[in-house]
């Protein structure tokens, strides 16, 4: 089959795989129809290159159809339409029974001393063959594939595997007052997607912050209040007139959606390209026991959000040795949220949005389709955010 495979730093190449096959009673293949580009894929094409096997197949956003399901999956026949979570997780240990399938007892990669296993992230994540592929084997299946009805385009269902639940999810921890108000710090897909998600679900005030026109001009189409980056002279400026916004307190939550390659803070940038460019085992090394985040985003949500008020991180960060604020942290009583998103936990709130009516606008979510023989053009154009790339999606 053919695959989107990792070869290096900024260096992805579409190559001829071995076809997946069963190998546990509790598999399934799904023969890919869409899989999308997220932004945690471009972690591994920049920054997380010292815990990657040239040759590792990339992709975590996924939907098809079953082809084979193993003795061990009983409500999955060949034929079904699936959406695919980002995360393997069994269902039925304590974890994923109290709603934290990211941290599954059954399929958490503890020799790396991280969460449960995630298709196409990594070694620190069990190193799964990922999704950007005609063809994916799936673990735990009795479990992890979403059941969705035949009809309406990929377009409709495939954000379930991550955007729509990533989004929810953020929100969810952000504690959003009902009435109250919200930041969103990036503005593509996950941090577009939460505004969404806050409006339909009461906040009264929306904004979103970014630098880049067409994201800020998504946002602005469907009623968020956008902010610029680029019309202000420093992070002070920028809080001072979201604090305005907000009879002077600034907003009540703040989400996150950038992580660990914001703008700004050169010194960590530098950092991690150095570390990208060492030999793979040094560097692993060196990103396991020291490894810096680029930590301007949640800076300003630090200074940006009230006192007493909840950030909420959905934005991926790895760092080992960053400096966090706790004097301020502590002394404004800020509540802090994170994690990676437990897509099955929030799945059955979602479905029923995914109607005709399409409140949260996932019909005309992508910007850009692309075939899977074109996916190093698309990571090169997603990652220098070039031709209004929000979200792309791929067709094997």
């Amino acid at each position: 089959m053919k695959a989107v495979t990792w070869q290096g730093k900024r260096d992805v190449r579409v190559e001829t795989v071995p076809d997946p096959v069963i190998q546990e009673p509790t598999d399934a293949i799904v023969r890919i129809t869409s899989t999308g580009l997220c932004g945690s894929d471009l972690h591994l094409y920049e920054v997380l290159t010292p815990f990657m096997t040239p040759g590792d197949i990339l992709g975590h956003e996924p939907m098809g159809i079953v082809e084979e399901v193993g003795a061990g999956v009983p409500d999955l026949a060949a034929g079904d339409r699936v959406v695919v979570p980002f995360q393997i997780a069994c269902g039925n240990c304590w974890m994923c029974l109290t709603g934290l399938p990211t941290q599954c007892e059954t399929t958490q990669c503890t020799g790396e001393g991280m969460g449960a296993a995630l298709f196409g992230y990594t070694r620190l994540y069990g190193a799964v063959p990922g999704a950007q592929a005609e063809y994916l084997r799936v673990p735990q299946a009795q479990f992890g594939p979403i059941k969705v009805p035949e009809g309406p385009p990929d377009d409709r269902f495939v954000y379930l595997s991550d955007v729509l639940p990533t989004a929810w999810q953020a929100v969810e921890y952000a504690h959003v007052p009902p009435g109250g108000s919200v930041a969103v710090l990036g503005l593509g897909p996950i941090g577009d997607m939460a505004c969404r998600v806050a409006q339909r679900r009461g906040a009264e005030q929306v904004f979103g912050v970014d630098l880049v026109p067409e994201r800020l001009q998504r946002a602005r189409e469907r009623g968020v209040e956008t902010f610029d980056l680029r019309d202000f002279d420093s992070e002070k400026d920028l809080v001072s007139a979201l604090q305005d916004r907000t009879a002077g307190r600034g907003p009540d939550s703040v989400i996150d959606a950038v992580g660990t390659e914001a703008h700004g803070s050169a010194a960590a940038r530098l950092a991690q390209n150095a570390t990208g460019h060492l030999p793979r085992a040094i560097g692993a090394r060196f990103a396991e026991r020291l490894s810096v985040d680029r930590l301007a985003a949640l800076y300003t949500a630090i200074d940006l959000v009230r006192r007493g008020g909840t950030i909420s991180l959905s934005g991926v960060y790895g760092g080992k040795v960053d400096p966090l604020p706790l004097l301020t942290m502590f002394d404004k009583q800020i509540r802090l949220r994170m994690g990676q998103a437990n897509v099955r936990t929030w799945s059955d709130d979602i479905l029923p949005l995914l109607t005709d009516d399409d409140p949260l606008g996932v019909d005309s979510f992508a910007t850009h389709r692309l075939p899977l023989t074109e996916a190093p053009h698309a990571y090169e154009m997603f990652q220098r955010k070039e031709d209004g790339a929000v979200k792309v999606l791929m067709e094997p």
